[in-house]
């Protein structure tokens, strides 16, 4: 191959969009890979939950299925909730009551769903145009409703008004004449007013709410109407169920509406109890189910399907691109990965990315810099993997001290001493410490496998884990020679995912308190 041609391969890949919401439609509907079943269950038209960390694909998996309805008649709405009023602003104010600031973030959901509704409407023939103008007049009147919270006054005035004057009279006969009279008039004057002594503030009412979406699904037949909201977990955690109320009381009973919530798991809170009753959204029950990415892109713990799934990730992106650049572009994902990696190399880029689609982007993309016009080896891989982790991942928790000290303890005690990448956590001991979750959303700590029996004390549970690769990359690059990384924890990414005989998952799992100092 030629330098040109190879520095074109590179530069293919350096091009690959990071964020689904800057690439237009047609590309990411191109370019989409499902993993495993999951397009299958996304496209059920069950409420679903969609779970998953930063750049797993939430978002691009929600466009991808707003394409798809579209092309069978149906419509999306695709709302942004970071775009929804001023998350930052009115919705923090400690100064209101949460049940000012959820109202708000109600009405602000709403005049958005509205909206986009209405740009359908306009643009698109959908069912009974008339109908649906009609009820998205009475959505937007059931959305802004107004109430006054303090008194009310009525006054009335009625006052009377003299005036004195003067005229004439004439009249019209054989002989005419005419004369002059003086007299009064009374005119009566009425005035009325109301006056408010109090605020006004939004109320949404459910029923009228309810009404409102069943007169627009009714107006869209034969199609079906699919809400998707996206980066649920951007709003205030203390405001996230009472927008999940709205959608259980006024949204998820319409027949003819599917939704879909992109959330970050340990960023969510859908459910709130309240006495005997409660507030949000009842997984399981309310909403059909929770479908989580980051289980999808571990792969069933199978290294060849991994290397499928990314193969033609880069692919489908690259390869367009590349096909402007070269003459004779390479026609499949198999033919594309043996033209941009040397031996080992690719297998080594499905590692690193850990399952996560927006990391093995980018650690490519550094890696075709070094590689430069050459074809990205073994090294160029580890090189853009430290890179990558000390320019975004380390970054996340510079303004995060307790996340730091406790990655530091883990890949001391993990990496350091016992030699391994992988390691057990108590379920009970570590959902008391909030930085274990902080460094698995930041994507430094990965999970491999949930609830782990151990056989020896049957009423434990435990989570597999592993530290990034990243964290530890650069022990392989600049450490001791003799230094290498055992593969003690194996078990935890092998399809059964059973321990050996003689494992105790208690002995080896690692004690939190005892590594933080507590």
């Amino acid at each position: 191959m030629t330098d040109g041609r190879q520095r074109h391969v590179n530069q293919a890949l350096m091009r690959i969009p990071r964020r689904a919401e800057s690439t237009d439609r047609y590309t990411l509907a191109t370019t989409y890979v499902a993993a495993g079943s999951f397009s299958a269950m996304l496209n059920s038209e069950d409420h679903q939950i969609l779970y998953g960390r930063r750049g797993t694909g939430k978002t691009h998996a929600l466009l991808h299925l707003s394409d798809l309805v579209e092309r069978t008649g149906d419509v999306a709405v695709y709302v942004d909730l970071r775009t929804i009023g001023s998350a930052g602003g009115l919705y923090a104010d400690s100064t209101l009551t949460p049940s000012a600031r959820g109202t708000h973030l109600l009405v602000d959901t709403l005049e958005a769903i509205h909206e986009e509704l209405l740009t359908v409407a306009m643009e698109r023939e959908v069912g009974d145009q008339d109908a649906l103008l009609r009820a998205l007049d009475a959505l937007v009147d059931a959305a802004t409703a107004v109430e006054v919270v303090g008194q009310v006054e009525a006054e009335t005035r009625v006052g009377e008004k003299e005036q004195r004057g003067a005229g004439v009279e004439l009249s019209v006969s054989a002989t005419p004449g005419g004369r002059f009279i003086a007299g009064q008039r009374r005119s009566v004057r009425a005035e009325s007013r109301l006056r408010r002594t109090g605020v006004e503030r939004h109320h949404v009412l459910f029923g009228p709410l309810s009404r409102a979406l069943r007169a627009v699904t009714s107006a869209m037949r034969p199609g079906r109407l699919w809400l998707l909201l996206d980066e649920w977990s951007s709003l205030p955690l203390d405001l996230q169920p009472l927008l999940a109320d709205l959608l259980r009381r006024g949204v998820l009973p319409v027949p003819g509406i599917t939704v879909k919530i992109a959330a970050i798991e340990r960023r969510s809170r859908f459910f709130l109890p309240t006495g005997g009753d409660y507030l949000g959204i009842e997984v399981g029950s309310d909403a059909a189910s929770a479908v989580s990415l980051d289980d999808f892109m571990i792969f069933d713990h199978t290294q060849n399907r991994a290397q499928e799934f990314f193969g033609q990730l880069f692919f489908n992106h690259a390869g367009p691109r590349l096909a402007t650049m070269v003459r004779e572009p390479p026609a499949t994902a198999e033919a594309f990965v043996a033209e941009a990696f040397r031996r080992g190399a690719f297998a080594e880029l499905v590692r690193a990315a850990e399952g996560v689609p927006r990391d093995a982007i980018n650690i490519a993309a550094l890696a075709a810099q070094h590689a430069n016009a050459e074809p990205i080896a073994l090294a160029d891989v580890r090189n853009a993997a430290k890179d990558w982790y000390l320019r975004d991942k380390q970054n996340a928790l510079t303004v995060n001290e307790p996340a730091r000290r406790t990655l530091q303890l883990l890949v001391d005690e993990v990496v350091g001493n016992r030699r391994s990448r992988t390691f057990v956590l108590d379920q009970l001991g570590y959902a008391a410490y909030e930085t274990i979750d902080e460094l698995y959303d930041a994507r430094l700590l990965h999970l491999l496998r949930r609830g782990i029996v151990d056989p020896h004390h049957p009423g434990r549970l435990y989570d597999g884990f592993a530290i990034d690769y990243g964290c530890y990359v650069a022990l392989l690059l600049v450490g001791e020679q003799t230094f290498r990384v055992r593969d003690r924890g194996g078990w935890l990414s092998s399809p059964k995912g059973v321990p050996p005989d003689g494992f105790s998952l208690s002995r080896v799992a690692v004690d939190l308190p005892a590594l933080l100092g507590e």
